[in-house]
This record gives C-alpha cells, sequence and structure tokens, in this order.
C-alpha cells in the first residue's frame, strides 16, 4: 500500500504505548488523573445514591494536594496553568514528543470545554441537548470524567445530515453527541497548544490569531512584493471523508505519542456513521462538522503539503514562490512559469501517496502576471480562494492594483437564500422579519466587506429590500404593497447600510 515506505505502520490506537508520567522537562508532571483510559466496558449512568456527593466531589476536584492534606503530593495545576506549561515547553523544544497528556482532562477542563463549545439546538444520536446537559452539569460532568478516568468513556456514532452544494450537489455534516463535543474540544485545545508552534505561518485554518481575511491579506501583499506571474489554484477532493485513518495515527504520534490521547481520537474515528436510522463504518475519514475533526486536518496537511512545501519544494524553485493555506482550501504563487509547471506535475502524486486526490476540473494553473502600465482593461486572469475572486484591475490613479469581490456563485446563493427565507417567513411579524434579515446583512457586511467589493455588498442590500417587499405584497390576496407604503415600513425598519468592515 502507498505510504508504508514513508511512514511506519503501526497497528491499532494507542496501543503500545501508555499515557505515562514521564517529566519530559515535567511535561508529564502534576499528574491528576488517577487512571489510565484503558478499552473496557461502558460505564453505567451515576446512581441515585452518588447523586448527592457528585457536586461536591466536582467542587473540590480542583483543589490542590495541599489542601486536601497530601502534603508530599505534586501540586495540580488545571485549566489555563496546566496548559501554559505545555506551550512553554513545545516553543522551546520543537522536537520534543509528548508522552503524557491525557491527564490534563481534568473536571475543570472538561467545565471549561463545555462553555467553549457551541450550544446548537441540534442534537446528535444520544438526543441530548446543550440545555438538558446544563440542568445537572455537575453531576453530568463528573459522571463523564469519571467514565474517563476508569477507561470507559464510549464515543457515540455521528448523526449524518446533508446540506446543499453549488451545482445540485449536497455536502455531509456531522452531528457529534453533546459529551463527545465536550471531550474533543478538550483534546482539540490540547493538540492545539502542542502544535501551533509547529504549523507555518501561512496555515490560517483554526488558529487562534488567524483568519479568513488574514490569509486574504497576506495573499493580496505577498502577490504584489513577489511579483507573482503564475497562481496554482488546487482543490482536494473529499479531504475529510479520504483521510486514511492509520497514516494520521502515525502522523500524530511524530509529536503526540500519548496512548490515552490516541485512543480517544480512535474511538471517534471509528464510532461509525447514523444515517437515516442505518449505521456504517467507512473505515477512513473524520466526520466534517465534529470539534477534532479540524484539528485533525489541519495536522495531516501541516506534513502532506505544508512541511513538504517548506523544506522540498521552496529550496528547489528558480524563482521566488509562496504558499497560502486556510484548511484544505491553498493557493500556491510562483513568479516564473516553469517553477508554476514543474510542482503542477508533482503536486496530484504527492497527495496521492497519503491517499486523497485533487479535482482534476478544479485545480488548474492560471497566469496572473501584472499587467504592463500602458494596457487597459483587467489583468490576463482570475482565481478564486475563501470566497472572494482575486483579479488585476487599475486604481483611480491608474496605477494597477489587485482587487478583490465576491465569488459569483457565493453572491447568488446568498440572494436565492434571502429569497426562500422571506417566502417562507412572510406571514411572520414584520418586526420579527427585520430582526432576522438585518442580522443576515450585518453577518454578510461582516465577511464580505473588505475593500474594491462595496459594489458586491451594495447589490445584496438592493436585493434584500426587493425580496422583503416582493413576499410582504403577498402576505394577502388583497393586493400587493406599493412603493409608497413600503417606504414607510423601510423608513420605520430601515437595514442596516452596507459598509466596508475591513480594510484589506
Amino acid at each position: 500500500m502507498v505510504g508504508k515506505s514513508i511512514i511506519p505502520r503501526l497497528v491499532g490506537w494507542g496501543t503500545d504505548v501508555q499515557g505515562t508520567h514521564l517529566r519530559e522537562g515535567e511535561a508529564g508532571h502534576n499528574v491528576f488523573l488517577a487512571g489510565t483510559m484503558e478499552d473496557t466496558l461502558r460505564s453505567q449512568p451515576i446512581s441515585t445514591e452518588n447523586q448527592g456527593i457528585a457536586k461536591q466531589a466536582a467542587c473540590d476536584s480542583g483543589r490542590s494536594s495541599e489542601e486536601t492534606g497530601k502534603v508530599n503530593a505534586p501540586p495540580v495545576l488545571v485549566g489555563e496553568s496546566s496548559l501554559e506549561r505545555i506551550r512553554m515547553l513545545a516553543t522551546s523544544e520543537p522536537e520534543m514528543v509528548f508522552t503524557s497528556l491525557a491527564h490534563r482532562i481534568d473536571l475543570d477542563f472538561l467545565k471549561q470545554s463545555f462553555r467553549q463549545i457551541r450550544k446548537s439546538k441540534s442534537s446528535g444520536v444520544d438526543k441530548v441537548t446543550a440545555k438538558e446537559y446544563a440542568k445537572n452539569l455537575e453531576e453530568n460532568l463528573y459522571n463523564l470524567h469519571q467514565r474517563l478516568r476508569r477507561g470507559q468513556y464510549v464515543a457515540a456514532p455521528v448523526k449524518r445530515i446533508w446540506i446543499d452544494k453549488d451545482g445540485g450537489k449536497k455536502r455531509p455534516i456531522g452531528i457529534t453527541a453533546l459529551e463527545d463535543k465536550i471531550v474533543q474540544k478538550a483534546v482539540a485545545t490540547i493538540l492545539g497548544v502542542v502544535y501551533d508552534v509547529v504549523f507555518y505561518d501561512f496555515s490560517h485554518g483554526f488558529r487562534e490569531g488567524h483568519s479568513q481575511h488574514k490569509a486574504i491579506s497576506e495573499l493580496r501583499e505577498v502577490c504584489l512584493k513577489l511579483n507573482i506571474g503564475w497562481i496554482a489554484s488546487a482543490d482536494i477532493t473529499g479531504l475529510f471523508d479520504n483521510i486514511d485513518h492509520g497514516l494520521l495515527r502515525d502522523i500524530i504520534k511524530r509529536r503526540v505519542n500519548d496512548g490515552g490521547i490516541l485512543r480517544l481520537i480512535g474511538k471517534w474515528l471509528n464510532a461509525g456513521v447514523m444515517e437515516e436510522g442505518h449505521l456504517s463504518y467507512p473505515g477512513k475519514g473524520t466526520p466534517q462538522g465534529g470539534v477534532i475533526s479540524p484539528v485533525l486536518s489541519n495536522i495531516f496537511l501541516h506534513y502532506v503539503l505544508d512541511d513538504w512545501f517548506a523544506r522540498e519544494v521552496k529550496p528547489r524553485m528558480r524563482g521566488r514562490c509562496f504558499i497560502s493555506r486556510y484548511a484544505d482550501d491553498f493557493i500556491i504563487g510562483f513568479e516564473l512559469e516553469s517553477d508554476a509547471k514543474r510542482l503542477m506535475e508533482v503536486l496530484p502524486k504527492r497527495f496521492n501517496r497519503y491517499g486523497l486526490s485533487l479535482h482534476p476540473e478544479k485545480t488548474k494553473l492560471i497566469p496572473f502576471k501584472k499587467p504592463a502600465l500602458k494596457e487597459k482593461g483587467k489583468g490576463p486572469g482570475t482565481f478564486d480562494f475563501l470566497g472572494f475572486t482575486f483579479y488585476w484591475s487599475k486604481s483611480r490613479r491608474g496605477y494597477w492594483v489587485i482587487k478583490k469581490k465576491t465569488v459569483g456563485k457565493r453572491l447568488a446563493r446568498f440572494m436565492k437564500e434571502l429569497w426562500q427565507w422571506c417566502r417562507g417567513h412572510r406571514h411572520d411579524p414584520i418586526e420579527e422579519q427585520y430582526k432576522t434579515l438585518s442580522k443576515k446583512l450585518r453577518g454578510y457586511y461582516q465577511y464580505y466587506g473588505v475593500r474594491s467589493n462595496f459594489k458586491a455588498i451594495e447589490v445584496v442590500y438592493e436585493y434584500a429590500q426587493k425580496a422583503w417587499r416582493f413576499w410582504l405584497s403577498r402576505r394577502s390576496h388583497k393586493g400587493g404593497i406599493s412603493w409608497e407604503k413600503f417606504e414607510f415600513i423601510r423608513a420605520s425598519f430601515p437595514f442596516p447600510k452596507p459598509r466596508i468592515v475591513h480594510n484589506i
């Protein structure tokens, strides 16, 4: 199988290295959990007689060893103090392999994770919502923590739903059970601290201090700075559905070789998918929509693409080049056409070695050289990245600059959603409709309100008013709303005006 010669394949998740208490410069010190996360049977819900002591035990869990009378025991560090120590070690020792991290998931850490997860009304296969879980939060988290300590935690299958994509296609989204979200958030936080110092600055996806707008701004600046003439626009086909579990495990073990963490990840990847009452086990991929999936995909692509480009590709290029990546979307720019063609030959082979493939139609090489000053019109080519189309155009002073506008399909999709929403909610009170439509417009301005894109957000503003009037006119068979009457409504409920939010 491809990849065996690259990374040694090992059997099972976390069966050969246990979570230890080795210090590694005190990385594994300050132990809180009393046991290892062994694969045993699922524990039963906390008994009635234990309900009374659960809350007290949860409150006492964060006390130091001196408060409980254990003077000779090492102090317990929880929350930010514990993570800060890991961050310091990860920064000072980029090559360190962490073998003792699972014990950091204590009761206090689970509480923090619960506060940080998105409190959606949707529920997984357990049909438990965050609101219901919070009613007895202390007892529920105590029970979850005990199962983690004893190794009796079992991951629930992921409920799969489908959402619409461009072109009439569907995209699978996984809804994780609430307790799985909590534990996944805890593990994702730990992995984020360990890997953040390893990731390159051009990797912007799901990282603190990085965002889509930062990636967009840097992309424009580096194209101008490096005199980029060619853009390789690539699209990975179904990244989240095709990540090889064995390769992912071996890649993670290069940095995190903790048996407890590896077992937890293995449980989530092998929990199965529940769709319309049928349970299946895909055998590869990470469920898109899961809390842990973005972190795992970032780690996987760091070694498959980022590190390979920085260490092997860039030094071999004759001209200047760069890469910018956000999750599974990435752009590679080249100064010379010869360098661009060389990479386009080897790039598909690189992904094939790790069980991934590039979309043959969406992966292409685009000329993007700055036009001569005397030329008119627009530049030679355009490319899309993170919802924006980049193109060369002249500024008001007559100089060639790189501008951005909303991708045409994204613009049409949002306006279609506005139209359908107004149709479906036309009988709601006008004030409620106004509040929701205003939120939708503000959200759109917040992302697409960038320099040189004012025309696109202005089109959305005008279309929202048109759609609202059209469907308000169909609330009754008595006739439509005239423009004079709608002007009165619009004056009473003014939509937020389009504005440039990001000066990038």
